[in-house]
This record gives structure tokens, C-alpha cells and sequence, in this order.
């Protein structure tokens, strides 16, 4: 897959899933602009990339409108235009549905929802001049109900049929896919098992809960994704593809 010169905003590519995302995308040659909530955290994941010369700082916090903004119109200001937006900033807590109050419902739509919704609505205009491309980034849990996550599961739900919904009202001109992962090997992943009071118990249940008993690698889902995003896949918009090991085969 050859991405050269395309140019490419990935939200919340400071860490994690996007950073390797935004990492096999100048792998492929396209320019990419990398968004987190701070500049020093943009800053450090552009130094950690190593290459200055096609990554551009775009900040903002996907929160809000105004951060949403800032951050498309800054990549589309470097870069003279946009070919492809992946939407993967989010946030994600569990809890029981009797300890999920207002601030932690707010936290997950504005993240999950809103802003995802807006990056799009900012990026559609030059999308649509260049025949680009959206992948939004929801989750295997947007696809199946989880309990003790159902904050989280309704927000990736509705990535999931946002998504089918994106697809058909601005087709042909601009094609929008997502892509559901399971677990995936993370910082904040073994940062929150950490915490267990067993945390050899609770990786074991996550290496369990897929049908191919491991955990996914950042990798797996960013090679999904510029898949998706590809000429390759060029017929392809309103797909929910899932990168779970099997997890949602049978549920």
C-alpha cells in the first residue's frame, strides 16, 4: 500500500493504538499530522516518530468543538488540503451502570462521540475535494453489549452506526469505514491491569476472551487501517470491520 504524499490527520496519536497508526502511515509515505490534547505530548510523540520532515504538530483537545477544529484546519493548513481523517482519540472507564455519573457520561461522549463527529464535520469540505477517506476507530465492545462497560458500549455504538450513517450520506465523494478492535497490547492497557489486585489474573482473562487466546498488537490494527484507507479498498464504505481474535464471532 503506497501512501506517498497523501496527507493524513490521525487524532490521538500522541500514544498507543494512534501512534502506531500514524507510525505505518509515514512508513507507506504520506505526511501525517499528529494530534493530542497538548503540544508538549504532540511534541514528544513527533521526536519518538523521528521524522520531522513529514509530521506536523497539531494539538487540540477532541473534547470539544473548538479542539476538533483547530486540529483539522491546522493539518489542512500545512499540508494545502486532507485525504484521509482517522478518528482515534477516546476514552474508555468501567464501571457498574449505579456508579456512572454525569461527568463520566459527558467524558465518554464528547470524546467518543461529539468529537469524532466533528473532526468529520471539519475534514468533509477537503475530503470531498480530494476523493479522501474517513476510519473512525470504535471497539469490538460497539459491536456486542459488555457488562460493567455499558458507558463505554453505547458510545462505541454509535461510532459504529455513525459510521454506516457517514457512509451513505457523503458517498461517492468521500468513503468512511471503521474498525472494531478486542483487547490490544497497550500502555494504558498494563497500566490499568497493573492495578488489579492480580494482575497476572486479569491479563490471563484478557489473553482468554478471544477465540485465538492473545492480546492484539497496535501494529495488527494500524495495518487495518491503512487497509481501509487504501486505493485497495477503494469499494469499500460503511464496513465495521473487527480485529478482535474472534471475540465477536460467537456473541
Amino acid at each position: 500500500m503506497d501512501f506517498t504524499n497523501k496527507r493524513v490527520l490521525v487524532t490521538g496519536s500522541s500514544r498507543g493504538i494512534g501512534f502506531e497508526i500514524a507510525k505505518a502511515f509515514l512508513a507507506a509515505g504520506a505526511r501525517v499530522a499528529i494530534n493530542g490534547s497538548t503540544k508538549e505530548s504532540v511534541g514528544s510523540a513527533i521526536a519518538g516518530l523521528g521524522d520531522r520532515d513529514r509530521t506536523i504538530s497539531a494539538p487540540g483537545n477532541i473534547g470539544t468543538v473548538a479542539g476538533c477544529e483547530s486540529a483539522v484546519e491546522t493539518a489542512i493548513r500545512a499540508f494545502g488540503g486532507l485525504d484521509i481523517l482517522v478518528n482515534n482519540a477516546g476514552v474508555g472507564a468501567g464501571r457498574p451502570i449505579a456508579e456512572c455519573d454525569e461527568a463520566m457520561w459527558d467524558a465518554h461522549a464528547d470524546v467518543n462521540l461529539k468529537g469524532l463527529f466533528f473532526c468529520c464535520r471539519a475534514a468533509i469540505p477537503e475530503l470531498r475535494k480530494s476523493n479522501g477517506n474517513i476510519v473512525n476507530i470504535a471497539s469490538d465492545a460497539g459491536l456486542m453489549g459488555v457488562p460493567g462497560i455499558t458507558v463505554y458500549c453505547g458510545t462505541k455504538g454509535g461510532v459504529v452506526n455513525m459510521s454506516r450513517a457517514m457512509a451513505l450520506e457523503i458517498a461517492p465523494d468521500v468513503r468512511v469505514n471503521c474498525v472494531c478492535p478486542g483487547y490490544v497490547e497497550t500502555d494504558m492497557i498494563r497500566k490499568s491491569n497493573n492495578k488489579k489486585a492480580d494482575p497476572a489474573a486479569a491479563r490471563q482473562k484478557m489473553v482468554d476472551y478471544a477465540p485465538l487466546k492473545r492480546i492484539g498488537s497496535p501494529e495488527e490494527i494500524a495495518h487495518a487501517v491503512l487497509y481501509l484507507a487504501s486505493y485497495q479498498a477503494r469499494f469499500i464504505t460503511g464496513a465495521a470491520l473487527a480485529i478482535d481474535g474472534g471475540t465477536t464471532a460467537g456473541r
